[in-house]
């Protein structure tokens, strides 16, 4: 297990002898997020990350089960000294606070309608020697197992002819997901699992190269899930295990149509009430009775 530590917060070669001055931004979130990972004292355990090439393009093909796997994701590739450009919905751009530093990290905005530039900005960075992170699923998985990939990683690996890395992030969950209350809680332990580069084979179709995609991220979030070293608290806390392994998280079926305004991008999102109003009910909450 890892746990991040202030000297890895200040090392100096933490990207390599002569980092890109333009991926300053990014270096300094990543410096903020292993203060973050201190303090909660997540606890880390990482594997695979030899699968990932010391230089040129690359795309990571993960599971998504948390608002967080972005940043886990990304301290797999550390160890190698690169970082990940990752592809995210236009949303998470347009907002005033996530949007400035997603531009100055220089990850790809996705628009779900109209997913052509996404798709030519992605190859671009790949044919520029870039690790370019992907989720496949479209969108967090509420049932926690893989769902039906989209075929976009397949034909950006098969067209900007770099390898495929498959990955499982596991755990973060328990901290932000879909549908479920923001619980900074401490000591939680996250696994990331990255797998053996698949490489498009001449002649092979997306779809054919998608099928191993699928299978080898199945088998790794089964390996994650597996080796995971903490259990529920208790009854009520089965909600972050799917179904098959004991847990109540909603069934595939169930889930494809939780999910299926998401992947659509025609979720009808509530106003949310004034930060006043939402500190005030905060307070009533934790009022003595």
């Amino acid at each position: 297990m890892y746990t991040a530590s202030w000297r890895d917060v200040v090392r100096g070669n933490l990207f390599g002898p002569r980092p890109d001055p333009r991926d300053l931004p990014y270096r300094l979130v990543i410096r903020l997020a292993l203060v973050v990972f201190r303090l909660f004292r997540f606890r880390f355990d990482v594997r695979g990350g030899e699968h990932l090439p010391a230089t040129g393009g690359a795309i990571i093909c993960s599971n998504h089960v948390s608002y967080l796997d972005f940043t886990f994701l990304g301290l797999a590739a550390l160890p190698q000294r690169r970082l990940v450009r990752f592809m995210a919905k236009a949303s998470v751009f347009a907002h005033r606070f996530s949007g400035p530093f997603m531009r100055a990290m220089r990850h790809i905005p996705v628009d779900r309608r109209a997913g052509a530039a996404a798709f030519e900005a992605a190859l671009r960075a790949l044919k520029d020697g870039h690790l370019v992170g992907v989720f496949p699923e479209a969108t967090i998985s509420s049932s926690f197992r893989v769902k039906e990939l989209k075929a976009g990683a397949a034909r950006m690996a098969m067209d900007a002819g770099v390898p495929v890395i498959p990955a499982a992030v596991w755990g973060g969950q328990r901290i932000a997901t879909k549908g479920h209350p923001v619980v900074l809680r401490r000591d939680v332990a996250v696994t990331v699992v990255l797998g053996e580069p698949l490489v498009p084979e001449p002649g092979e179709r997306p779809q054919q190269l998608l099928r191993r995609i699928r299978a080898a991220m199945e088998a790794l979030v089964d390996e994650a899930q597996r080796s995971y070293p903490q259990q529920p608290a208790g009854p009520e806390d089965r909600w972050w295990l799917p179904a098959h392994l004991g847990g109540t998280a909603p069934t595939p079926e169930e889930a494809e149509h939780l999910d299926s305004h998401d992947v659509r991008g025609t979720r009808q999102k509530l106003p949310r009430p004034h930060p006043v109003v939402r500190l005030r009910a905060l307070l009533a909450r934790r009022r003595p009775r």
